[in-house]
């Protein structure tokens, strides 16, 4: 987040602008001074690391309204825009909102006010930033592995329908539709730990040998590793599931998986809804080695499985969700 700390500034009135820099700087931002609209536009084209930006609406040369307008034609990424205005003044709120401001702050800015509208952008910048780093990793593992986006796809939509319905079903396993929401998310990068694996394994069109198969069984390991490392340095608990999911998305509830041989309730229930996903989109996906199996044989294959390699939890939720997993199937079928 230091990145996104940093804040420009378009005001014409000096004491206006230099008063509120001292507010800024008061609370840690780096601050960048404009004159005017156009002097600010200038900032910004010049210097990415600026996503947020307070403007005065009246303004010579180019006012706050034609800044917003260039800004939102020109940005490659979001810049959250707040606007300065008057109480009274509605008709230029509704029209700077209008013209894609995020915000407003009304004149004269008192520090507490400030902290909550910045609070709020800065929440939203973090949202992007999240975003941008998950389809990152994500295109990183697909470009190696050679999955298909159908197939994270479809393990998003399926780890998406089973977790959600325990969070309604089983709360104290998944805590609340946002943590649901956040599995789901990160479910593309459970097989990044394939960047690491030979391209001679990787794409081998046959069965796999033993050694061969041994090798390929590191990539759990692998991506685990990625992703702890990366979450023990942001602290940022999407990551965190992220790792889990990665890592244990391979064991077995009976304890006969890989890489630690974790047993039941020893799983994190990430890594439970995973692997009941990914197993079901691999019987129901057509593979080099392989026909796709029927809805019916696939079903089958999951209830038998019910205490040995899936959680029942997990298996029961997929059953009281059999129609969605069907719709998902059959809308993203590639």
């Amino acid at each position: 987040m230091e990145g996104n700390r940093k804040v420009l500034i378009a005001e014409d009135e000096a004491t206006q602008r230099r008063l509120l820099s001292v507010k800024l700087k008061k609370q840690g931002y780096e601050v960048v001074e404009a004159v005017n609209g156009a002097d600010g536009l200038q900032h910004c084209l010049e210097d990415p690391g600026i996503r947020l930006v307070i403007t005065d609406l009246m303004m010579p040369t180019m006012d706050g309204f034609d800044l917003i307008k260039k800004l939102r034609k020109k940005e490659t990424r979001y810049t959250y825009v707040i606007v300065l205005t008057a109480l009274e003044d509605k008709k230029s709120i509704i029209k700077a909102l209008s013209l894609g401001a995020d915000d407003f702050l009304t004149k004269p800015v008192f520090q507490d006010e400030l902290n909550l509208r910045l609070s709020s952008a800065l929440r939203l910048l973090k949202l992007e930033s999240q975003d941008e780093l998950i389809m990152t990793m994500v295109k990183l593992a697909g470009s190696r592995s050679g999955e298909t986006g159908g197939h994270l796809e479809r393990v998003l939509a399926y780890c998406r329908i089973l977790a959600l319905d325990i969070a309604a079903v089983s709360p104290s396993l998944v805590a609340g539709k946002n943590i649901a929401e956040e599995i789901s998310q990160v479910s593309p990068l459970h097989d990044i730990g394939k960047v690491g694996i030979p391209d001679s394994i990787l794409h081998k069109p046959g069965r796999l040998t033993s050694d061969e198969f041994e090798k390929m069984k590191t990539h759990a390991k692998v991506g685990g590793d990625i992703l702890k490392e990366v979450y023990e340095k942001t602290g940022a608990s999407y990551l965190k599931i992220a790792f889990e999911i990665a890592m244990y998305h391979h064991e077995r509830w009976d304890g006969g998986g890989y890489p630690e041989g974790l047993k039941g309730e020893e799983i994190p229930v990430s890594a439970r809804i995973m692997a009941l996903a990914d197993v079901f989109d691999a019987l129901t996906s057509k593979r080099c080695y392989k026909d796709a199996f029927s809805y019916d044989r696939a079903k089958s294959i999951i209830v038998e499985e019910r205490g040995a390699h899936f959680d029942p939890v997990v298996v029961d939720a997929y059953l009281r969700k059999e129609k969605e997993c069907i719709n998902v199937l059959e809308r993203l079928d590639s």
